[in-house]
């Protein structure tokens, strides 16, 4: 995932957990200069982060950038809305789809791409429970075989 010239800053590991994950997009975000200079310390969480179109512009919801602590003039908002920057055509396609089909965006990376900061967004399904679980089932049994395979491996030697 992680390209050449991507530094990250947060990953939203919960959201693979709890969606379906179809379809990915990289949106430049609107930030202030307090903001930036937290992110390249590595403080920020993208647990609670979603997409809203309003007004034809997308806003990314839910994102904590912690205070930049030597910030002079009183700091950002940790948690307020940030805009996102994307092209026009994937706007309208974007807010046709979340509005039609039940879809969600959120947010599953942040990260320094060429020295801007970027945003992955994935077009999203929500996970009943059973979903969950036979993800987690399936995860374990894998972990099993692995632990049998090294097991079996290491009798060889």
């Amino acid at each position: 995932m992680a390209g050449s010239g991507e530094k990250l800053i947060a990953d939203n590991r919960r959201a693979r957990h709890d969606y379906h994950l179809l379809e990915r997009f990289e949106a430049g975000l609107v930030l202030t200069g307090s903001e930036v200079k937290s992110l390249r310390q590595g403080q920020a969480s993208l647990t609670r982060a979603f997409v809203e179109i309003r007004d034809g512009e997308a806003w990314l919801i839910g994102a904590h950038i912690a205070p930049y602590e030597q910030a002079s003039l009183g700091s950002h908002d940790p948690d307020r809305d940030r805009k996102l920057l994307l092209h026009s055509h994937q706007l309208a396609s974007l807010g046709g789809e979340l509005r039609e089909k039940g879809l969600t965006m959120v947010a599953t990376r942040l990260y320094f791409k060429a020295g801007r900061a970027k945003v992955e967004l994935a077009l999203a399904r929500g996970k009943a429970g059973r979903d969950k679980r036979e993800d987690i089932a399936r995860r374990d049994a894998q972990r099993e075989i692995e632990r049998a395979l090294k097991g079996a491996r290491e009798g060889q030697r």
